[in-house]
């Protein structure tokens, strides 16, 4: 597997160390890598809106009118996976990370050991993370996590794919993307592609999900999505 970094600090002379560091833990461990590195919080949110699929993040905590903690924020939105880890030179800042969900803090000038004992955690915590499918929206590749998928609606030649916190449009069959999915997913009908793991209510006519959407259920599809779901939870 290849991991993608992001290295993000407004000091160049800490961009180069960093970089080397995690090349050279890349080198040591066999991890091949990408290392993309931006001297802003805005310069990689430009950036971010073209390509979101990042496995690590290494964050400069205090930089210029966005800092590291506030990029984190706005990364965290739309992405719970990205393992981030900050970078800083105070000890007061350490609470704010869990609120992001922050991997670890390194205080400057950070010891390449140290780097590299963090990123192998990181790679630790990226392996075991639940199924995901990649799609392609408006130019962008997305990566989707599975838990996060409600269901999938059909229409004409696009799907709809409602997540917890959004909706994405793309031009692909249902039929197509089910088979890129695992066994949490089960077809309710035509049009439908539902989690097992956010129904919460099944008649005879229609499932309701966790998010209150009342879905319909083709007729003789029933007993299916019943015994799916009482097998599944």
């Amino acid at each position: 597997m290849k991991y993608k970094i992001g290295i993000c600090d407004d000091e160049q002379l800490q961009i180069d160390h960093l970089k080397a560091a995690t090349e050279g833990w890349s080198k040591t461990f066999g991890h091949a890598c990408d290392i993309c590195t931006f001297s802003s919080a805005e310069e990689f949110l430009f950036a971010y809106e073209d390509d979101k699929f990042f496995d690590i993040l290494l964050l400069d905590v205090e930089m210029g009118e966005i800092s590291g903690i506030a990029l984190a924020k706005k990364i965290r939105i739309e992405n719970k996976r990205t393992e981030i880890i900050f970078i800083t030179s105070h000890f007061e800042f350490f609470g704010e990370g869990y609120e992001v969900d922050a991997l670890h803090y390194l205080i400057k000038p950070v010891e390449q050991e140290k780097l590299g004992t963090v990123l192998s955690k990181a790679v630790e915590k990226l392996a075991v993370q639940p199924p995901s499918v990649l799609i392609s929206v408006e130019g962008e590749t997305v990566k989707l996590y599975e838990e996060d998928i409600l269901y999938v609606e059909s229409m004409l030649h696009y799907l709809s794919i409602v997540t917890k916190d959004r909706e994405y449009k793309l031009k692909e069959k249902i039929s197509a993307f089910e088979v890129r999915l695992s066994d949490d997913f089960f077809r309710i009908h035509r049009s439908y592609l539902v989690s097992l793991k956010h129904i919460i209510r099944i008649s005879r006519a229609s499932v309701t999900l966790s998010n209150g959407a009342e879905l319909p259920l083709a007729r003789g599809k029933y007993d299916d999505v019943n015994y799916a779901f009482i097998a599944r939870n």
